[in-house]
């Protein structure tokens, strides 16, 4: 399914499951106007393209004692063999870690990690991400406060 052949309804679809995916299947059909058997048809097919992944809970990290989000720069040695299999391998294997990204510019990765204190991002950083071979170094900044956090993507 390609998002140019989206109408009208499979957007507003969209929209309504990134606010509330545990809705049922008449609620979002009294939502955009259509009847349950097509609203289920479509989200299937949303489903078995790829367009929706999965369905998930958001869990505040903050009530599970999760106090420190870090956004760490990764920098890694170019000339190590295997240094990229190696930390990406560390990112999949490794909890703390709740997003990675490969970048442009100084760093080669961003990672945002979660923990419940300075003491326990330390220990991450000591016996996982200095651990992995050709890690040359790791710029690290805390997040102050949440300015903006959504999941929602903008459905065109």
């Amino acid at each position: 399914m390609e998002i140019d052949r989206f109408d009208k309804a499979t957007r507003q679809i969209l929209e309504a499951l990134q606010a509330d995916s545990r809705q049922s299947t008449q609620a979002l059909a009294d939502k955009v106007g259509l009847s349950a058997t097509p609203v289920w048809r479509r989200v299937k097919e949303l489903e078995e393209s790829g367009v929706i992944r999965r369905h998930v809970a958001l869990v505040d990290r903050e009530r599970l004692g999760l106090n420190i989000c870090v956004l760490a720069n990764v920098s890694l040695l170019r000339h190590s063999e295997g240094a990229v299999e190696a930390f990406e391998a560390m990112v999949i294997t490794s909890p703390e870690i709740i997003e990675c990204q490969a970048i442009t510019g100084e760093a080669d990765y961003v990672v945002k990690v979660v923990a419940p204190d300075m003491k326990a991002y330390d220990q991450f950083l000591q016996q996982k991400v200095f651990k992995v071979p050709g890690v040359a170094s790791v710029r690290s900044n805390v997040v102050l406060r949440e300015v903006k956090y959504e999941t929602a993507l903008p459905v065109p």
